[in-house]
C-alpha cells in the first residue's frame, strides 16, 4: 500500500472512530446487523465521508481489510467499479457476515461491474447465508439499476429464483423475493413471467416458496406496480 494510501486510510478510520456513538452501535442489533468490530457511525455520516474521500480503489482495499463494519460499508462509495475484479468480488463475498454490508456493497458497487451476472450465477450455489443472499441481492440491484440490459438475462435467471425459493433462511428468502419483484417491475413482459412464477410458488407445498410467491404476487399485481409498468 502506497504511503499516501496508508495516510488516507488512517485518516478515514480516525474519522469513523471520532464520529462513532455507542447508541448507534448498540442499536444495530435491532436491525438484525451483527458485526464484531463497529464504531457506531450512522449511514448518513458514512455516505458523507465517502463523498469527501472520492473514488479510490487502493483505499477501498485497505478499508475492507481493516475489518471494521463502517469501513467495509464505506468501500461501496469509495471503490472504483471499473477496477473491481471477479476475484475481489468473490473474496469480499466470502467475508460477508451481515445483510447490511452485503446489500450496500451490491447496491452501490458490485452491480456496476461487468462481472455482476456471472457472480449471481456462482453465488446462487453458495452454502453460506449471506453469500447466497448476495446472489439474489445483486440480481435485484442489477434489475433496479441497469436500465439498458435486455429482458433475456433476467428471464434466464428466473430458474435460479425458483431454486432459491425453498431456502428458509431469513436473509436468503427476503433477497429471493426482492429479486423476483425487482425483475417483474422492469417491463410488462418480465412482469408477466414473474407473476406466473410467483403464482406457481404460491401454490406449492413448501412454506418458504409459498411465502415468497404470495409476497411477490402482492407487489407485482398492485395498482402502483401496474401504474409504473404502464409508463414503460
Amino acid at each position: 500500500m502506497a504511503a499516501n494510501t496508508d495516510k488516507r486510510l488512517s485518516e478515514a478510520l480516525d474519522w469513523l472512530k471520532r464520529n462513532g456513538a455507542r447508541k448507534t452501535r448498540d442499536g444495530m442489533a435491532g436491525y438484525g446487523i451483527t458485526a464484531e468490530k463497529a464504531f457506531g457511525v450512522t449511514m448518513g455520516d458514512m455516505k458523507k465521508l465517502g463523498k469527501q474521500l472520492g473514488r479510490d480503489h487502493a483505499l477501498a482495499d485497505g478499508l475492507w481489510k481493516s475489518g471494521w463494519y463502517e469501513a467495509r460499508m464505506l468501500t461501496a462509495f469509495v471503490d472504483e467499479p471499473e477496477k473491481v475484479t471477479a476475484q475481489q468480488m468473490d473474496r469480499w463475498c466470502r467475508e460477508f457476515d451481515n445483510w447490511s454490508v452485503c446489500d450496500t456493497v451490491c447496491f452501490h458497487l458490485f452491480d456496476r461491474t461487468p462481472h455482476a451476472l456471472k457472480m449471481v450465477d456462482k453465488w446462487a450455489k453458495a452454502k453460506g447465508e449471506f453469500q447466497k443472499r448476495a446472489a439474489f441481492a445483486l440480481l435485484a440491484c442489477v434489475a433496479l439499476h441497469d436500465k439498458q440490459m435486455p429482458d433475456k438475462p433476467f428471464i434466464d435467471r428466473l430458474p435460479l429464483i425458483e431454486q432459491g425459493s425453498t431456502d428458509e433462511r431469513n436473509f436468503v428468502k427476503k433477497a429471493v423475493v426482492w429479486a423476483l419483484r425487482s425483475i417483474g417491475e422492469r417491463s410488462p413482459a418480465l412482469n408477466k413471467q414473474c407473476v406466473a412464477l410467483a403464482g406457481k410458488l404460491a401454490a406449492t407445498d413448501d412454506a418458504t416458496a409459498r411465502w415468497i410467491g404470495k409476497d411477490a404476487l402482492k407487489g407485482l399485481t398492485s395498482p402502483a406496480a401496474k401504474k409504473r409498468l404502464a409508463k414503460k
